[in-house]
This record gives C-alpha cells, sequence and structure tokens, in this order.
C-alpha cells in the first residue's frame, strides 16, 4: 500500500462514519479510496480500474468526466456558485424549471427545487397534506398510502411512507401511521403465497382498490416507486400496474405521488418510468441521475391546481414554508441542464434499447445458477435474487451475508457492485459499453458461482 494511501486509510477510521455501514467492521477492513474517475470507469489511490458498476451508487448516468457537464459547471463557476432562491431568483434555476416541465409527464407545471431524494419526497408529503388542508376547511384527508417493501428515503417523512424494516424500525416511534397496499414483488407474492403473474390478474391491485374505497376519504396521497422497487431488491411490477394505481386513486380523488428518484433519467428505458405506461402523476419527486450524478440537486414538481390552492393574501398564511439553503444552487442546476441537453444531442435513449436488450440477453447466463432464485430487469436495473434453495426459494441465514461476499469478490476481479441483501444489483452508467456490460455480467456469474458453491 502506497504511503499516500495507508495515510488516508488512518484518516478515514480516525474521522469519518460512513452511511449503512456497521463501523466496528470497517475499522478491521481496508477500505478502497476512489481518487478519480474517466467514462465508466473508476482509479483508486493506488492506481487500480474499477468498473462502475452501480453507477456510483445509481447517479451517475454519462460518465464520469462527462466533457459537457464539466464545461457546464466551469463556466457556471465563471459567474456565481451559490445565489438564494429565498426573495431572488437565479438564471439557471429558473431555465431548468422550464426544461423539466416541458420533458416531465403531462399536467405537471411547478418546480420546487432541493438537495437529494429524500428532501424531494419529503417535499411532496408536506404538499400533498397542506394541499387538502387548504383546499377544504372540513378536511380530514391527513394519511398517506405507501406500498410494501417501500423505500423513499432516510428524512421523516420518507422513512414513514418507507416499510424496509432495517431503516425504519428505531425510529418507528417518530413516524406517523400509513396505509400500505401490496407492492407486486411477484417472485414473493405479497397476496397469496403461490399466486403467479399473469394468472392472478394483478390481484394486488383488487387489494389497493379495496383499500382506497375504505380509505379515500382521510387518504391525502398514494406513494409509489414506478415499475422498480429499488432498495426493495429491484422488485419489478408487471404491465400495467403502474397504470392500475393511477387509474384507481383517480377513481376514488387520492393525489399520486410518484417518486422517480432511482427511477428518473432513462434509468428504465424511458426518461421517466411514468412515460412507459403513460401515467400523469399529480407530483413527482427527481434526484440522483437529475445533474447526471454530478451535484447534489432535487426537484419536486406539481400540478398547476395543487400550486394554485397555495396561493392566497399574505396574512392568510398559505404560502408553503419549507426551503433549504440551497435550493436552486446555481451549479447544480447548470449540471442538470447539460445533463438534459446531452440525452437529446447524443439520442441517449434511443441507444439505450440496444444495450437493455444485451443485459437481457446476457443475464440468461444466471438462470441455471443453482442459488439464483430470480432475476428482474427493467432497462439497466437489474437485480439478481440468491437463495439458499432454489425450489423452495428458501433465502439465506442473513448471517451469511451472501450478497455481500459476491460484490466483495467482484472486487476483487475489478468490479464495483453493490448488493440489497442477498439481491446483486447491476446499475450500470448509461454510456456503458457492451463489452462493459458483457463484463459486468461474466464477472457477476463467476461470483455468484464461487461464493455460493
Amino acid at each position: 500500500m502506497k504511503a499516500g494511501t495507508q495515510r488516508l486509510v488512518e484518516l478515514d477510521r480516525r474521522h469519518l462514519w460512513h452511511p449503512f455501514t456497521q463501523m466496528k467492521e470497517w475499522q478491521k477492513s481496508t477500505p478502497l479510496i476512489i481518487e478519480r474517475g474517466r467514462g465508466n470507469w473508476l482509479v483508486d489511490t493506488e492506481g487500480r480500474r474499477f468498473l462502475d458498476g452501480i453507477s456510483s451508487l445509481w447517479v451517475t448516468v454519462h460518465g464520469h468526466g462527462k466533457k459537457e457537464l464539466d464545461r457546464a459547471i466551469r463556466a457556471q463557476l465563471r459567474r456565481i456558485a451559490h445565489s438564494t432562491l429565498l426573495g431572488l431568483g437565479n438564471v439557471p434555476s429558473i431555465e431548468l424549471a422550464e426544461r423539466l416541465v416541458t420533458i416531465a409527464p403531462g399536467g405537471l407545471k411547478r418546480v420546487f427545487f432541493s438537495d437529494d431524494g429524500s428532501t424531494a419526497v419529503e417535499i411532496a408529503l408536506k404538499i400533498a397534506f397542506q394541499y387538502q388542508e387548504q383546499t377544504n376547511k372540513r378536511n380530514k384527508k391527513r394519511k398517506f398510502l405507501a406500498f410494501t417493501g417501500a423505500y423513499h428515503g432516510d428524512t421523516f417523512g420518507a422513512m414513514s411512507v418507507g416499510e424496509i424494516d432495517v431503516f425504519v424500525r428505531k425510529y418507528r416511534p417518530l413516524l406517523f401511521d400509513v396505509i400500505h397496499s401490496p407492492y407486486p414483488y411477484c417472485y414473493r407474492c405479497p397476496v397469496e403465497a403461490g399466486n403467479k403473474y399473469p394468472d392472478c390478474k394483478t390481484a394486488c391491485l383488487d387489494v389497493l382498490e379495496g383499500i382506497l374505497k375504505k380509505h379515500s376519504g382521510e387518504l391525502a396521497a398514494c406513494v409509489i416507486e414506478p415499475l422498480v422497487q429499488g432498495a426493495a431488491g429491484m422488485v419489478t411490477s408487471p404491465p400495467g400496474f403502474l397504470k392500475g394505481v393511477r387509474r384507481l386513486t383517480k377513481k376514488y380523488d387520492v393525489l399520486l405521488i410518484a417518486d422517480e428518484v432511482a427511477t428518473g433519467f432513462g434509468r428504465t428505458g424511458a426518461m421517466f418510468a411514468c412515460d412507459a405506461e403513460g401515467v400523469g402523476p399529480d407530483i413527482l419527486c427527481l434526484a440522483k441521475g437529475l445533474t447526471g450524478g454530478y451535484m447534489p440537486l432535487a426537484a419536486t414538481l406539481t400540478t398547476e391546481k395543487i400550486y394554485r390552492a397555495f396561493l392566497g393574501n399574505y396574512d392568510e398564511y398559505r404560502a408553503f414554508f419549507h426551503g433549504h439553503t440551497y435550493t436552486g444552487n446555481p451549479l447544480g442546476c447548470a449540471a442538470a441542464l447539460a445533463n438534459i441537453e446531452i440525452f437529446e444531442k447524443e439520442k441517449v435513449l434511443e441507444k439505450l434499447k440496444a444495450k437493455i436488450k444485451l443485459l437481457k440477453d446476457l443475464m440468461k447466463i444466471l438462470e441455471g445458477l443453482e442459488h439464483v432464485g430470480d432475476i428482474r430487469q427493467r432497462g439497466l436495473m437489474a437485480g439478481i435474487e440468491l437463495v439458499e434453495d432454489r425450489p423452495t426459494k428458501k433465502p439465506y441465514p442473513a448471517r451469511l451475508r451472501v450478497g455481500h461476499r459476491v460484490c466483495m469478490e467482484a472486487r476483487s476481479r475489478g468490479l464495483i457492485i453493490r448488493p440489497l441483501g442477498d439481491t446483486v444489483v447491476i446499475m450500470p452508467p448509461l454510456s456503458i459499453k457492451e463489452k462493459e456490460l458483457k463484463k459486468i455480467v461474466k464477472i457477476v456469474k463467476d461470483c455468484i458461482e464461487k461464493t455460493t458453491t
């Protein structure tokens, strides 16, 4: 180990507290320290190269060191790095709001900026709640409906509408109550064991309608991760489910919040997951890929109807009393504008089709592996669920950390990926090359075989 790397390792152990990490284990490990990146590759302080198989936690869109993004940020730096939106406007935030409205699902006309996915969701929840309060003085629509297996972030509102126990268990006394409906995790049907799609006729929608029929008078909004539940293990919903949710929420007059923090900006093959089924939500949450993975920036989009419910005289206090220091940060907005321009100029979505098909074809080599229970893919988002016993779908004991071991083995072979429990995630930048995609799947296959046999 180089002296410079050793120094950084020691300082890291002495001062840093890493997210979602048991630091007792971390202190005993030798961390990989990334120093630079180019294209779809990362380079550590030892000079070793690694394929970025998770888009640096699902954010990198066009690769690292994309010259158009670099150039946009440098150009904005020559003007101003930050200016508040409290009582002022700034050029990039105004231009970005206009661009987002242009490319977003129909009906979304207003943009509220923040910093990350959790805050985008938090804002959506507060907007939905306050909207209901201000449109009906006898309003009792103060609850939210979310889906089983959901993850929407780590702030308190976002945790409340989330359901992954390991993330929220310790904080439950601080969270508000939420009504849950089953998300179609078809490999392990949450409605009835043994159900299989399409024979089940999407029974989870029948359950949802029952809940909406019973509770619509008290529901402010329904929150969903459209098409793919990311942190749940890349759980993909069957065709028509999202459209069914939109139809039912309209039928029972419940606002629909689409959390596209992970699925937005081409990840599922469309610009937004909602586009794939022609769905227009009442509120849309964006982050991660918004700036191409360069800067922390998020946006919550909503309809003109919702926006107008917040208008009034000053002393009516109908305004949305929410904000962030870096709301509409010019550097982030400049990067986001350049990101959208790249999508258009390079025809990114059109070029994705071949890569998505290739990934689907490549994943077939995993189907015969003894401990691969389920393979889920939507666009360039994929998850391989590993099980101890394939016929019974019996999961591995958590203490074995099989998914983690597969990913550590992959790291030793030059690939950086992360597991979600025992689901191995593949989510490379959209700029991934075909030969790199082949390399990723080959490494994952070899690592699964070595770890599970």
